[in-house]
C-alpha cells in the first residue's frame, strides 16, 4: 500500500506546460502540489487535482518527466506538417477553411472542464483526465494546431474505412483515433523502429495477421487491409487482458511487456498503476490516445479550423490478374503517378505482380473509365520494357514470398543490451529475433550484429 501511495503521489508531480515535452521539475523540497491525482487517475468522473502554478520547469523536446518517471510522445505528435500537407491526398482532397478561431486558443479551460468533457465522451475505453493527459492535449491545442486541422480534414477519407471495419469486427468506435497516434493518419508512415503504415505494424505482427511484405508488396501500407488486421489484433489483445486500456498499451509495446508490468506492480490491471513498469514510449501512448479523442471532438472550443474536404473523390477498384506497371497506366490513360501511389501505397515498386494472383487497384473515377476502355492496350504497352523475360521469373518468385525480403536492418549489439531490450526497441518478440538469427539461446555479445526484419 505504501508503494502504491508513493507511485500515485509521484505521478501527481507530473505537470503541464504548452506542449507535451520534457518538463524537469526544479521545485523546492518544501513546496507541495495541491491535492493528489489518486482519484483522477482511477475514476473518470472525479474532478482532477489543481495543477501547481508555482513550479518552474525547463523545456526540452519529446519527453515528460516527473520526479523520476518519464514518458515519450508517440512519433506522430512530431510529424512534419509540411510533409503531410504536400501529400497527394492533402493537395487533391483538402482545402483550408477560412474561419476565424482567433482568441479561442487563449481561452483558459479549467481542469474540471477538461475532465467533464472527457467524461461526456460516449466511449467504452475509459477516458480519465490527469496531468499527463492535459500535457498531451496542450500539445495539440498549442503547438499542434495545424496538424489537428489536417487530421480533421483527412479523417473524412480514412475514418469511413475504419468505422466500417469497427462495426463488422465489433470493437469500440473510439479505436478509430488510434491511427492518429500511430501515424498521424499517414498510410506511408515509417517509424524509427521500422513500423509501417496507418497502423504502424512491425513485420512480424503484420505477417501474423495476414499482411504480406516482400520486395514488391507491403500490405502494411494498405489502409483497408491494415485496418482489418489492426482491429483483429486489438480484439485479440482485449481477449487476453479483458481491459481496453491494457489492450491499447499492448498494441504499442507487445503483450509480453504489459504482462511483465502487471507482475512487477503486484498484480494490478490498471494502466495508471502499472505505468512505472511500462516502456517509456508506452507510458505516453494512452495519454496521447485520450488527447487525440478529446481534440477530434472538441476542436471548435479551441478555435481550431478543420481543413475542408473536397466533394468526395469517387474511387473505384479494378481487379488486376496480369502483371501491371503504374507507368503503363500513366502513359496510356494519362493518370498522375502520384495519384496511383497515393491510392495504392502497398505496391512499393509501382508494380502489381498480377500473374501470381489477383490484386486490387484503386483508381479515381476518371482514370477507371479510361483504363476500362483501353485495358488490353494498357497491359501490352511497353510490356517488354517493364517486364523483361529475363527478370520476370525472379520477380514473380519474390512477389510470392512473405519473409520481409528487402526490409532487413542490422543492429549492432551495444554493451549492456539484452535480447529483450532490443526486442522492445524494435517492437518485435525475442522469439522472432532468435528465429531470424538462428539462435539456440538468448546469449548475445556486444559488437556482434542481429538481423531484424521491419
Amino acid at each position: 500500500m505504501k508503494n502504491t501511495t508513493k507511485i500515485i503521489t509521484t505521478l501527481a508531480l507530473i505537470a503541464t506546460l504548452c506542449s507535451c515535452t520534457l518538463f524537469k521539475s526544479t521545485q523546492k523540497a518544501d513546496e507541495k502540489v495541491v491535492n493528489t491525482v489518486a482519484e483522477t487517475i482511477q475514476v473518470q468522473n472525479t474532478a482532477p487535482s489543481t495543477i501547481a502554478t508555482n513550479v518552474r520547469y525547463e523545456v526540452d523536446l519529446d519527453t515528460l518527466t516527473g520526479n523520476g518517471y518519464t514518458f515519450e510522445l508517440p512519433e506522430s505528435m512530431n510529424a512534419d506538417i509540411d510533409s503531410l500537407l504536400d501529400s497527394w491526398q492533402a493537395r487533391n482532397m483538402l482545402n483550408k477553411l477560412n474561419c476565424d478561431g482567433s482568441g479561442k486558443e487563449q481561452v483558459q479551460i479549467t481542469d474540471t472542464m477538461f475532465a467533464k468533457r472527457l467524461a461526456a465522451l460516449p466511449t467504452i475505453v475509459r477516458m480519465p483526465y490527469n496531468n499527463m493527459v492535459r500535457a498531451c492535449i496542450d500539445r495539440y491545442t498549442k503547438n499542434g494546431r495545424s496538424q489537428v486541422s489536417y487530421l480533421l480534414g483527412i479523417s473524412e477519407y480514412y475514418f469511413p474505412i475504419i468505422e466500417e471495419e469497427i462495426d463488422r469486427i465489433g470493437v469500440p468506435h473510439e479505436l478509430k483515433y488510434l491511427p492518429i497516434i500511430e501515424s498521424a493518419l499517414n498510410p506511408k508512415a515509417t517509424s524509427r523502429a521500422g513500423a509501417k503504415g496507418l497502423w504502424q505494424f512491425m513485420f512480424g505482427t503484420g505477417k501474423l495477421y495476414g499482411l504480406k511484405a516482400n520486395n514488391y508488396i507491403d500490405e502494411r501500407f494498405d489502409p483497408a487491409k491494415a485496418t482489418t488486421a489492426a482491429l483483429l489484433y486489438l480484439k485479440d489483445l482485449y481477449g487476453m487482458f479483458q481491459n481496453w486500456e491494457l489492450a491499447i498499451a499492448a498494441y504499442n509495446c507487445g503483450p509480453g511487456n504489459v504482462k511483465k508490468a502487471i507482475i512487477r506492480s503486484g498484480g494490478s490491471t490498471d494502466f495508471w498503476k502499472i505505468f512505472p513498469w511500462l516502456p517509456r514510449e508506452t507510458r505516453g501512448y494512452l495519454p496521447g490516445f485520450i488527447a487525440a479523442s478529446y481534440i477530434m471532438t472538441y476542436y471548435e472550443d479551441h478555435g481550431i479550423c478543420p481543413m475542408e474536404p473536397e466533394l468526395p473523390i469517387a474511387i473505384d477498384t479494378i481487379h488486376v490478374n496480369k502483371n501491371l506497371h503504374f507507368n503503363q497506366i500513366v502513359e496510356v490513360c494519362g493518370a498522375d503517378i502520384q495519384e496511383l501511389r497515393a491510392l495504392n501505397p502497398q505496391y512499393i515498386k509501382d508494380i502489381i505482380p498480377g500473374d501470381n494472383e489477383t490484386y486490387i487497384l484503386r483508381l479515381t473515377n476518371n482514370t477507371t473509365t479510361r483504363f476500362v476502355e483501353n485495358e488490353d492496350t494498357v497491359y501490352k504497352h511497353n510490356a517488354d520494357k517493364y517486364f523483361p523475360k529475363t527478370d520476370i521469373e525472379k520477380m514473380l518468385k519474390e512477389a510470392k514470398e512473405n519473409n520481409g525480403a528487402g526490409n532487413m536492418i542490422r543492429h549492432k549489439i551495444k554493451e549492456g543490451e539484452t535480447l529483450g531490450s532490443i526486442a522492445i526497441k524494435y517492437r518485435v518478440s525475442v522469439k522472432q529475433l532468435m528465429k531470424w538469427n538462428d539462435m539456440r539461446n538468448t546469449n548475445i555479445r556486444a559488437g556482434k550484429y542481429l538481423k531484424i526484419y521491419k
